[in-house]
């Protein structure tokens, strides 16, 4: 069924508040644990799992692989694995991957040495826009076939009859590096990983696949994946997404006496750029309550408004652990007095939309300079941005980062936004708005 479209129309700056929230669950993880789930020996359990159209992409192409999947009750899954090399479809078969990159680069990298896989990968209009290529070269590398070869989404693509480890050194992207360790997880021999010690993309997949006896050898910077080795079935529960998290720090961070817990947020330390940057300029942001679960950290944020915030200056090293906030992080720099840079984002160009461009756009609309190059930003930031004859427009963008942060810049100044195709958001944030409106946020939906 299709997806109702509507618009998000927001004109009232925040009042101040102090609130304790849960947000929704991580999407990285969620996808992960039903993909590593399926090809498992025996039945996995998955409680808390992100209902977003991103899950529910990757659970639709799944069972049309042939995998049974149960929902126990709200958030909680059954998967009914199958082992390595078990996912099969017919000649073929076209699986959806919607708006997830991550769902498309990480099934393929399963598909690639699955045998006898023939079938069109694809996925919403927004992901076929996504350059392939190094994904395409990569699993090439382990012997599968795409037709014509080209760049972008649908690919067929056809399994390797002899699938042979490689080795691959990663860079700044998690999906491509997870996509080599799950190709790698039914080869023949070992599959390396070798990664730059600053520049370490997330490693959830690596955390599921620990809980496998003798499956990865991790030892500083390599990562071995040992083929075919039986994977172990899943028994975990989703934090919540420190990436949708985000955003309502942000907000608490500049309004006026507020203050947010929120609870349950996953800590892994290759996620919390955005944290990190923000309590090295000067936000107030503590983490407590702090647990494992799983390889993962896990614990509370508590965010207050207040203190001198400095202009923000992120190098580099810090894009693996902030990639997916890069565009709230600019709304931030808006606010702040002075010149934010940040540098090496060319990746930012290859997500959803190129948000550094989108963002660019959107500052502009109120009157805040941006300068940008294929791999930095600058941010000229006021304390006081005019509101008067301003609006901000977000029209057909279908980038769920862009629609949130827009609203929350339109909450912090009270410039009137308007952002169309706000469905989009529930590919990640299901639950956005319904907590915007808890810690007092105002806004008005719009049906197209």
């Amino acid at each position: 069924m299709p997806r109702i479209s509507y618009s998000v129309i927001s004109k009232n700056r925040i009042d101040n508040f102090n609130k304790t929230i849960e947000v929704d669950s991580d999407k990285s993880i969620s996808i992960r644990a039903f993909l590593i789930g399926s090809i498992s020996q025996g039945v996995s359990e998955v409680k808390n799992i992100l209902e977003s159209d991103d899950v529910f992409s990757t659970i639709n192409c799944l069972k049309k692989l042939g995998i049974k999947i149960k929902k126990t009750r709200k958030k909680n899954y059954i998967i009914y694995g199958k082992g390595l090399g078990s996912l099969s479809a017919k000649k073929n078969t076209k699986l959806d991957c919607g708006n997830s990159g991550t769902l498309a680069r990480l099934l393929v990298g399963i598909l690639s040495t699955t045998p006898n896989i023939n079938i069109k990968i694809t996925g919403d209009k927004s992901l076929k826009k996504r350059n392939m290529s190094k994904l395409i070269d990569l699993m090439s590398r382990f012997g599968a076939d795409f037709k014509k070869n080209k760049s972008y989404l649908p690919v067929n693509i056809i399994s390797s009859s002899m699938p042979l480890g490689i080795v691959y050194k990663s860079g700044v992207s998690a999906q491509l590096k997870s996509a080599v360790i799950l190709a790698g997880l039914n080869s023949y021999g070992f599959t390396k990983v070798e990664e730059k010690g600053e520049n370490r993309s997330r490693n959830h997949t690596e955390n599921l696949l620990l809980k496998s006896p003798g499956v990865l050898k991790i030892k500083k910077n390599e990562i071995k994946v040992f083929g075919k080795t039986p994977l172990e079935p899943l028994k975990l529960s989703v934090p919540g997404d420190p990436s949708s998290a985000a955003f309502f720090c942000a907000i608490t961070i500049f309004s006026k006496k507020s203050s947010l817990k929120i609870k349950n947020i996953c800590l892994n330390p290759r996620r919390l750029g955005f944290y990190k940057i923000l309590k090295k300029h000067g936000a107030k942001i503590k983490f407590k309550n702090i647990k494992k679960s799983f390889n993962e950290t896990i614990g509370d944020v508590h965010i207050k408004s207040g203190g001198k915030i400095k202009p923000i200056k992120a190098n580099s090293s810090y894009y693996p652990s902030t990639a997916d906030e890069y565009v709230i992080l600019a709304v931030c720099a808006a606010m702040i007095p002075g010149v934010s840079i940040f540098k090496g984002i060319s990746d930012l160009s290859n997500k959803e939309s190129s948000r550094a461009h989108e963002m660019k756009k959107i500052l502009g609309q109120i009157g805040i300079k941006c300068k940008l190059s294929k791999n930095e930003m600058k941010i000229f930031g006021s304390k006081n941005i005019k509101i008067k004859n301003k609006t901000i427009r977000v029209s057909n963008l279908l980038d769920h980062r862009i629609c949130m942060a827009t609203i929350c810049l339109s909450l912090l100044t009270g410039i009137k936004s308007f952002v169309k195709n706000f469905e989009t958001v529930d590919t990640s944030s299901p639950s956005f708005l319904k907590i915007i409106k808890l810690i007092g946020g105002k806004y008005e939906i719009e049906k197209e």
